[in-house]
């Protein structure tokens, strides 16, 4: 089933599984606002018993970042410029940019997992989408890369969190502020790619890991995924006791005694 088609994303269902595919390859997956916001929709815009995203790109590259064109004087046009950005007040420009992140918050919803199938460049906004799933399989000529900085900007689409998450603060700090690239092997392992695999079986290797985790008992997943995200945040005993909160209403469901 076809959901939309649009502004260089297209999102189909196939029972529990959504696939969001970018495809604009002839521009490399480059981003623009009107591809964030149809991102954004198609997150609001998923049937309730879609249990597993998948994040795909057509091409060679999963998303060279920010299409360029926003840099220019002419712009894009229908769109916000970065000139017209830079014009706005402090309270417009928080808010436009608010608007952007939509497009990189819903991929870790508690109901779904989410998985990156990246290949080639990942970078600046490639990358930050990439880090907004859940999980990443990756093409061995996966590159990622965070140029904001170089750019006298910041990554502000979301991307932060996760990366010090996976990585740790110094790593991320010297990934961002030097704009390096990270290949497969150094992403693997260092915790930004789950698997590795060669470029022609990438869309397999996605397909097996979405299998995988369709397997589990989607409430089960559902509160195992909620007490991994808070152990990060809480400290030992509160983990405890979420853990056992959760242990007692799934014994309750599974034995039928649930709400």
């Amino acid at each position: 089933m076809s959901l939309l088609d649009r502004d260089g994303v297209r999102v189909t269902v196939h029972e529990a599984v959504a696939t969001v595919t970018l495809v604009h390859a002839d521009k490399r997956n480059a981003q623009t606002p009107a591809m964030w916001r149809t991102l954004a929709e198609a997150g609001r815009g998923l049937p309730g018993d879609v249990r597993v995203v998948v994040l795909r790109a057509e091409g060679v590259s999963f998303s060279a970042g920010l299409d360029r064109r926003a840099f220019t004087p002419e712009g894009i046009e229908g769109q916000l410029s970065f000139a017209a950005l830079a014009r706005s007040s402090d309270a417009e420009a928080t808010a436009a940019i608010a608007g952007f992140q939509e497009a990189f918050t819903w991929w870790r919803r508690t109901d779904l997992v989410s998985i990156a199938a990246v290949q080639g460049h990942a970078i600046g906004a490639g990358f930050q989408l990439a880090l907004a799933c859940d999980l990443r399989v990756c093409a061995e000529d996966v590159q990622f890369a965070m140029r904001e900085t170089a750019l006298g900007l910041v990554p502000d689409l979301g991307g932060t969190h996760p990366l010090v998450a996976l990585v740790g603060y110094a790593r991320a700090l010297e990934i961002c502020g030097t704009g390096r690239t990270v290949r497969a092997a150094e992403a693997e392992r260092i915790g930004l790619a789950n698997l590795v695999v060669p470029a022609a079986d990438l869309a397999a290797a996605a397909d097996d890991l979405a299998a995988a985790l369709l397997a589990a008992p989607r409430n089960a997943l559902i509160e195992t995924k909620a007490l991994l995200r808070a152990a990060t945040t809480h400290g030992y005993d509160e983990q405890r006791a979420l853990e056992r909160a959760a242990q007692a209403r799934r014994v309750k469901d599974l034995a039928g005694l649930g709400e």
